[in-house]
């Protein structure tokens, strides 16, 4: 006896639209809460691809804006320490030309020996303490690059150089005969010298 096998086309090809119109559904749900039209690569390939890219480029560009403002707060941190070492190199030169008149006694030459002391200990200070993150800025020679593009290469370097008394050319300065600089003149050409090079290493 032969079998027969009824099928009911119609309630299949129901189905089968109601399936479709539910994985629309979900889709459109998805954008919705999402904000996004390409939630996934079923969406759209190419324009998942091209999103991709876009959102790394974004990601990277984000980062280097933030590299760059660090930068500047390098930059700044240092500009304020030179400014207070150039301060005191100007209190120093305004003591030498005080010391350099020939009405000052000894009490008064040692006097003004000792600020002048204070003041150069106090550029060794500002120069050994002086930090960004842990890096100290003028303590010595070196240099630190900055990413500021997403891409390899788009750097800037920042030149470092040592400040203190030393490098200043101001150890042993003095303006009463009791060290290595042992005349006013001289101290004055120092000073000059030394105003010169803090000046120069301005990096902003």
């Amino acid at each position: 006896m032969a079998q027969v096998i009824n099928t009911n086309s119609l309630s299949l090809i129901t189905q089968n639209n109601i399936n479709k119109n539910q994985s629309a559904l979900s889709s459109s749900i998805e954008r919705l809460s999402s904000g996004l039209r390409i939630n996934s690569a079923k969406d759209d390939a190419a324009g998942q691809a091209i999103a991709n890219r876009f959102t790394s480029n974004i990601k990277g560009l984000t980062q280097a804006a933030r590299n760059a403002n660090d930068g500047i707060s390098v930059a700044q941190t240092t500009e304020g320490a030179l400014s207070e070492i150039n301060n005191n190199l100007q209190r120093i030169r305004e003591l030498t030309v005080q010391a350099s008149t020939g009405t000052n006694s000894d009490s008064d030459l040692d006097s003004i020996q000792d600020e002048i002391k204070s003041r150069l200990d106090e550029i060794d200070r500002v120069s050994g303490q002086t930090q960004f993150n842990g890096v100290n800025v003028l303590a010595k020679d070196g240099s630190m690059k900055i990413q500021v593009g997403a891409n390899d290469g788009q750097t800037i370097t920042i030149d470092l150089k040592k400040i203190d008394s030393d490098t200043l050319g101001l150890s042993g300065f003095n303006v009463n005969g009791g060290g290595a600089v042992a005349n006013t003149a001289a101290s004055k050409a120092d000073l000059v010298a030394a105003n010169a090079t803090v000046v120069g290493n301005n990096i902003l």
